[in-house]
């Protein structure tokens, strides 16, 4: 990975829609040269998709919410199945510390998070900590540190 794939990466991770052209009148490539390049990134899987922002807020998911559980080794397989399938459930990852899971999720309201809740807790330990406000939203890795 040269500073031109770098510079590519960080104009994706802003924009997805950026045109090929606007890339390459940024990095001082043709077109078909940012098409190889982008393509090659995405076959090293180090482009792994292209996403839209969603505000969850203007569709109605008042409530975010970070959910640790403990979830014992064997039981695994059948909590990632169920996870993937609530399509509450933003984020899912195994984690170190006193819980083994942690969940990003976003409800409607706190009572449709509580039944949610009493569902996990078939797996495991919850904790629970509802969000009332984000000042650094999701946003991509610095590639200039590469």
């Amino acid at each position: 990975m040269d500073d031109i794939d770098r510079k590519i990466l960080k104009l994706l991770q802003a924009n997805a829609r950026m045109s090929l052209k606007t890339i390459a009148e940024n990095t001082f490539l043709s077109s078909p040269a940012v098409s190889a390049r982008i393509e090659r990134l995405e076959k090293e899987g180090i482009i792994t998709g292209y996403h839209a922002m969603v505000d969850p807020m203007k569709l109605g998911y008042h409530i975010l919410a970070f959910i640790n559980l403990d979830v014992v080794p064997e039981d695994k397989p059948k909590f990632y199945a169920y996870a993937k399938e609530v399509p509450n459930v933003l984020e899912c990852s195994c984690v170190t510390g006193d819980f083994s899971m942690l969940m990003k999720v976003a409800f409607q309201s706190t009572m449709e998070l509580d039944m949610f809740i009493g569902q996990l807790q078939k797996f495991g330990k919850t904790s629970t900590q509802i969000v009332f406000s984000t000042h650094v939203g999701p946003r991509g890795v610095d590639v200039d540190e590469i």
